[in-house]
């Protein structure tokens, strides 16, 4: 498998160039350079902003298709909390259960389940004392990977907890296995996402060697034939195991009131998360208990891939809350997991040095003094007309030999100016043509 693996790709026939995708980029992954864009792999987080802000829909994010289920002898849906929150008139969450075993899945486990679950986990590791505070949450993995590219020092204050998708996937697996006979090997299971990230995050995943899903499937793929299922009256049987708290998971703030604590900080939106990173990096808020940040606005029911608009889906997800009375994971569900699944983050999350000139580190100066030279010669707007997201960035990629000074507009008119200027002079400066001499030789 390829270092960098990326849901979220370009595609060229579409692209116009407009450089809308570079100034909204969290980690400066994509430039414009002969009226197309690219994306730097080291760089994507796999956010989905490209994806939200394209006019022209030439980003798109790779899931899997439903026939990707004829691969498997028994195949699970794992549905995110955000899923029920994309149909209007829904009353209960068991329709959209069953609607999704009407759609080819042998079996359905909620990750809301998977939530209420990780709730407790990540509550046991907030009762350690000499854990560096605020514990941040590790469950968008946009986030993940943004303190990977852009905040390092960050690392070790993330929560080493898997991911409530984890935990779902591992959970059905035990119980199918248990119930059927049949091998985990041939059984899929299938993550509903609201975003790109989670593809990735399955594919490329930190912290561990593997993950225990197999593939993840769209929101957007699965709203048309569930909305069409969910019309047809039926005698829906209960199935719903989730509580309130994990469902709620899908909105921002759901994973913090979840907790039960009063000292945590919910911020959605990955530009509202990037300078509360920084305030922690600082060392400026080492009193809080707990961060959560969410790339999407909203939390999870705003990803790049659902359907329904973001609001209208977080009021839904609370009405169908409050009518939850499910029980929370007991003791004995607990202590199963804690014996028998990978519930911890096995590897060191390392970071990714996307800013490194070079290996050699006398060569990584000398560019990097060339790069602040660069960087002060040019205007300083960062308007994204020379196709990198600022001035600073089109320093970085002439020293890295991507791009001339040339492509900065305000240069190039300079550099012609000056052109014109000296062709002015030369002109002036050059011998009389033959007609020129006639004319003065006639007078």
């Amino acid at each position: 498998m390829s270092e960098y693996y990326h849901s979220v790709t370009l595609d060229k026939e579409k692209c116009m160039g407009c450089t809308n995708c570079i100034k909204h980029c969290p980690t400066e992954a994509i430039r414009v350079r002969n009226r197309k864009a690219q994306i730097i792999d080291e760089r994507c987080i796999d956010c989905g902003e490209c994806i939200r802000v394209c006019p022209y829909h030439a980003k798109i994010a790779v899931t899997d298709p439903l026939s990707v289920l004829d691969n498997y002898a028994y195949k699970i849906a794992l549905p995110a909390p955000t899923l029920f929150g994309q149909f209007k008139n829904l009353k209960k969450c068991d329709k959209v259960l069953s609607a999704l075993k009407k759609l080819g899945f042998d079996y359905v486990f909620e990750v809301a389940k998977g939530a209420d679950i990780v709730t407790e986990l990540i509550r046991d590791k907030l009762d350690i004392t000499d854990i560096k505070k605020p514990l941040i949450s590790s469950a968008c993995p946009a986030i993940l990977r943004l303190i990977q590219v852009r905040f390092p020092n960050l690392l070790d204050h993330l929560v080493r907890v898997e991911s409530p998708m984890e935990i779902a996937a591992q959970l059905a697996k035990d119980e199918l296995h248990k119930k059927t006979g049949i091998p985990k090997q041939q059984i899929g299971a299938f993550f509903i996402t609201p975003c790109a990230a989670k593809m990735t995050s399955i594919r490329n995943p930190i912290g561990n060697e593997a993950s225990h899903v197999d593939g993840a499937i769209s929101i957007l793929d699965v709203y048309g034939p569930i909305s069409s299922y969910l019309k047809i009256p039926d005698n829906t049987e209960k199935q719903q195991r989730a509580t309130a708290a994990g469902l709620n998971w899908a909105v921002t703030g759901g994973e913090g009131q979840a907790l039960g604590i009063d000292n945590y900080l919910s911020v959605d939106g990955i530009q509202n998360v990037i300078p509360v990173l920084e305030e922690i990096e600082n060392n400026k808020m080492s009193e809080l208990d707990f961060f959560e940040g969410l790339a999407c606005a909203g939390g999870c029911v705003g990803g790049p891939l659902t359907f329904e608009n973001g609001y209208v889906a977080k009021n839904r997800i609370r009405l169908l809350a409050k009518g939850l009375q499910n029980s929370p994971p007991d003791d004995t569900e607990l202590e199963y997991v804690k014996s028998n699944l990978e519930w911890k983050l096995q590897k060191n999350i390392i970071e990714k040095p996307v800013l490194k000139l070079d290996q050699d580190i006398v060569t990584a100066i000398q560019k990097m003094e060339a790069m602040e030279q660069i960087n002060r010669n040019l205007p300083g707007l960062d308007c994204g007309s020379c196709g990198s997201p600022s001035c600073r960035t089109l320093a970085e990629d002439i020293v890295r030999g991507n791009a001339s000074e040339m492509d900065c507009v305000f240069k190039l008119r300079e550099k012609v100016k000056m052109l014109a200027q000296e062709m002015v002079e030369l002109s002036d400066k050059m011998p009389a043509g033959r007609e020129d001499r006639k004319r003065n030789d006639n007078s």
